[in-house]
């Protein structure tokens, strides 16, 4: 963010500044913001932001304006906003660069808005804002408690029992999450399907895949000649076989019930465990890496990727988010770096690791057998 800084003042008063200012800070482009706490503030203040966002999305106010622009008082009235409230929320999320509103009041969607937050475009990552709205916002006001204790602060708080069997016994919850899930999986598939060389390959198997984004986005739209099978949970599969009705797959895209701790992994010539590894504490990580390997036919890849947190610790912020939000929300998850992934895979006995980014903060590193 560029603040309207004083430069000049700041570049010629650098003499009478105190001799702790100027050690503390350093350059002169640090002091040049030394005295201004907006961004502080709009860090420490950033979840009204984030809630309206989540708010608009649980109020399907884009699925509405993608339909076609519309004045204040027509959105309110479809969306159920009260006049108090409309002008404000409609125009903060203006401001937000979610909509657009031209000179005769009409509101539309902003061109990514259009593209990802239309519940009706198969682009929509809208699920995993509908689980941070009815999930993770209210966990994460027990950030403290978790950091405090290392415990985690969701539904298994209350329950005692283990997460997965805890959230799929309420329809709703389960639901949200795995659309989610799906959300968030949705735009890396894409990137996926372009960073890895399918040529050849006959089947890939997601595991931990929820509903299957991987496999029907990234490999079977653009390879028909491969067939797909995602392993997961049995309570998955009624919400699984919509999804992939939906998307016309259903005669190349399986379901596989199971738990992959537990159960045999499906043949395969490609694995994907996409989101799956920051969900369990080390052991469970090199016991997974290590069943996968022995799954695998020679020349078998293993596909793993994660909001990876940079090997040196100090930039990649989106990635510590998510490791905290693992910390609230899993028994012992947390985010890795790619050299630590390196050092997993080679020690489950892969011979050949590398890795690339994806988009969006997240990373991918391909393990071949």
């Amino acid at each position: 963010m560029a603040h309207p800084c004083h430069v000049q003042r700041c570049e010629t008063a650098t003499n009478d500044e105190p001799d702790n200012l100027r050690s503390a800070t350093g350059d002169k482009h640090v002091r040049q913001h030394i005295d201004r706490p907006e961004p502080i503030l709009q860090l420490g203040l950033g979840f009204m932001a984030s809630k309206t966002l989540l708010s608009a999305v649980e109020l399907n106010i884009f699925t509405v304006l993608a339909r076609g622009g519309r004045d204040r008082a027509s959105i309110a009235a479809e969306v159920g906003l009260h006049p108090r409230s409309s002008a404000d929320f409609l125009d903060a999320l203006v401001s937000l660069d979610l909509l657009n509103r031209d000179d005769e009041g009409i509101y539309s969607n902003s061109p990514t808005a259009e593209i990802f937050l239309d519940r009706a475009k198969p682009s929509y990552v809208g699920g995993i804002l509908e689980m941070a709205n009815t999930r993770l916002f209210g966990f994460w006001d027990n950030l403290t408690d978790a950091l405090r204790t290392g415990t985690q602060q969701n539904e298994v708080t209350h329950t005692g029992a283990p997460f997965f069997a805890t959230l799929s016994q309420g329809p709703l919850a389960w639901r949200n999450f795995l659309n989610g899930m799906n959300g968030v999986s949705t735009p890396l598939a894409g990137a996926l399907a372009s960073d890895f060389d399918w040529n050849g390959r006959q089947h890939v198997v997601d595991l931990g895949g929820a509903l299957g984004a991987v496999p029907a986005a990234a490999v079977l739209r653009s390879h028909p000649e491969m067939t797909g099978t995602v392993f997961e949970l049995p309570a998955v599969r009624p919400v699984f076989e919509e999804f992939v009705a939906a998307h016309g797959l259903s005669d190349r895209l399986f379901f596989h019930g199971g738990d992959f701790f537990s159960d045999p992994l499906p043949a395969a010539d490609v694995y994907v465990m996409g989101q799956i590894l920051h969900d369990w504490n080390l052991e469970q990580r090199r016991f997974l890496l290590r069943k996968a390997y022995d799954a695998l036919p020679d020349g078998g890849t293993l596909i793993i990727y994660d909001a990876m947190i940079d090997d040196d610790r100090r930039h990649h912020t989106y990635g510590f988010m998510i490791s905290l939000n693992m910390l609230i929300d899993t028994e012992g998850g947390f985010e890795y770096t790619v050299a630590d992934a390196t050092d997993w895979l080679t020690e489950a006995g892969f011979s050949k690791v590398n890795s690339r980014p994806l988009i969006g903060g997240y990373t991918a590193v391909y393990a071949t057998k």
